[in-house]
């Protein structure tokens, strides 16, 4: 992969050569899973264990809030639950999965959303959140933002707070992270979508 089209927006306490090292992990899949689509992938990031620490320290870094400003740490499915309790333990928080409809047995709050060729849901156990909960939302990747929102909107329906949105990746224009604007948001990387 060309890492050319990959700028570095807020790698924070990381000098140039591990940026560079980090970035060379991600992965460019042309065509997938669709035609025209250009697949991000950071998995070759988690394998990597020097990545992967690079990463951690990276998100904690560019953290949109103080730690002492959230409580606990959400992770969107599915690549969120990868990213979510590693920060989460070296932040000492807990973690949260918002899952995809229908995932989770016991009783579930669900937030519907609307995607370019139908509908999806996220959904949390109804015991999950806490009245006053203060939730720092995180994921892979952000395009367009209906996931992100629709977690939000759903933390928000159970009584908390959403405190920000982390995003190891942004896809230029697709304005993800301006449609979260009342949110603080970071994202690692930029990228063309």
């Amino acid at each position: 992969m060309a890492t050319s089209d990959i700028s570095v927006k807020a790698l924070k306490h990381i000098d140039s050569e591990d940026a560079d090292y980090l970035i060379s992990l991600v992965r460019s899949i042309p065509d997938f899973p669709k035609a025209g689509i250009l697949f991000r992938d950071f998995m070759p990031v988690l394998a990597d264990a020097r990545g992967l620490k690079l990463l951690i320290d990276a998100l904690i870094a560019a953290l949109p809030v103080a730690a002492d400003e959230f409580d606990v740490v959400a992770g969107l499915e599915a690549r969120g639950f990868l990213i979510g309790p590693a920060l989460a333990a070296r932040l000492g928080k807990g973690f949260l999965a918002v899952r995809k409809a229908g995932k989770l047995p016991p009783e579930t709050v669900s937030e519907e959303y609307t995607l370019e060729y139908g509908k999806a849901a996220v959904e949390v156990e109804t015991t999950a959140i806490k009245s006053g909960d203060r939730v720092l939302i995180v994921d892979d990747l952000i395009a367009t933002g209906g996931t992100a929102k629709a977690a939000a909107d759903l933390i928000e329906r159970c009584q908390g707070t959403v405190a920000g949105f982390s995003f190891v990746m942004e896809l230029s224009g697709l304005e993800g992270v301006e449609n979260l604007s009342q949110y603080p948001c970071s994202a690692l990387m930029i990228m063309p979508a």
